[in-house]
């Protein structure tokens, strides 16, 4: 799996221009899945995110868990992430999950990160979304399970 984390102050997600979801302080994930995923690596993930200390304690330290702090996420589901980009100008997506196998992962991902305690508002898996959000810091991290 990969995923880009954003530290947000808000954001949120919509869909032919109908909001179908937002946030305030918390974090946007944009989570790409691949065909050889499995339980373990959403395990990894749920655990580093839900523990990653990047919000600012009362010494403006990055310190604090998005627990720590209420903080809420924005899941995004992005196939995109496993552009390859080697061949020519157009990117190729076959190192991205099957879309059924994908749909079932990221479901269960968010179920897993909710299950951690945490807010978790979604997209929708597959529609042609438009994100808007504001970073805060600006704090971006990439988590990629290929490379753990």
């Amino acid at each position: 799996m990969k995923i880009v984390l954003q530290r947000v102050t808000q954001a949120c997600v919509s869909i032919d221009g109908n909001k179908i979801g937002e946030i305030n302080h918390g974090f946007v994930l944009f989570v790409g899945v691949a065909d050889e995923d499995s339980q373990l690596e959403i395990d990894y993930l749920v655990r580093k995110i839900s523990q990653l200390r990047v919000f600012e304690d009362d010494n403006e330290r990055m310190n604090l868990s998005i627990q720590d702090i209420n903080g809420a996420i924005l899941s995004i589901s992005q196939f995109t992430l496993f552009a390859n980009t080697k061949k020519g100008n157009r990117p190729s997506f076959t190192d991205a999950g099957a879309p059924v196998f994908a749909s079932l992962m990221y479901d269960h991902f968010n179920e897993s990160l909710r299950a951690s305690g945490l807010s978790v508002i979604t997209g929708e898996f597959g529609a042609n979304m438009q994100v808007s959000l504001v970073n805060d810091g600006p704090v971006t991290i990439l988590f990629d399970t290929a490379h753990q």
